[in-house]
């Protein structure tokens, strides 16, 4: 489970950005039901604003907009209403500056060659983030 790097939302290839709608929805989930979202790669975002995740849903629901995929807008409309005291005040500046920053873009990058280079991700999908990435100046 993962918060893939904001910037690579536009280039995530399909697979990951259809994962990352249900890992928002299993977010919820834990949340609701344990008080946390249980998972070391994502249990920070109860440190910032529940803002900071509704923006970040807002990206993901927004880009499969943009693929003409269909992920449910009544789901999409139970995250935007969703409400939760567990959550911190840190906001987005914040998340981008000590989350989601050029290092943890790096090893996002490394995560989607690992599974480019084993057949994971169809090489047009990995040609654009590879594209994106080599225009990043890291």
């Amino acid at each position: 489970m993962r918060l893939w790097h904001v910037e690579l939302i536009p280039y995530l290839p399909s697979k990951q950005l259809t994962g990352q709608w249900r890992e928002l929805l299993a977010i919820k989930g834990a949340i609701d039901k344990n008080g946390t979202p249980n998972h070391g790669l994502v249990n920070k975002i109860i440190d910032y604003d529940i803002v900071v995740f509704k923006v970040y849903v807002t990206m993901i629901y927004n880009e499969s907009l943009n693929r003409n995929f269909s992920f449910s807008e009544k789901k999409y409309k139970e995250l935007m209403d969703w409400e939760c005291d567990l959550f911190g005040n840190l906001d987005f500046e914040y998340f981008l500056k000590k989350w989601h920053n050029d290092r943890y873009l790096r090893q996002n990058y490394f995560n989607l060659q690992e599974k480019a280079d084993n057949d994971m991700i169809p090489e047009k999908e990995w040609f654009n983030i590879l594209t994106f990435y080599s225009r990043k100046e890291l």
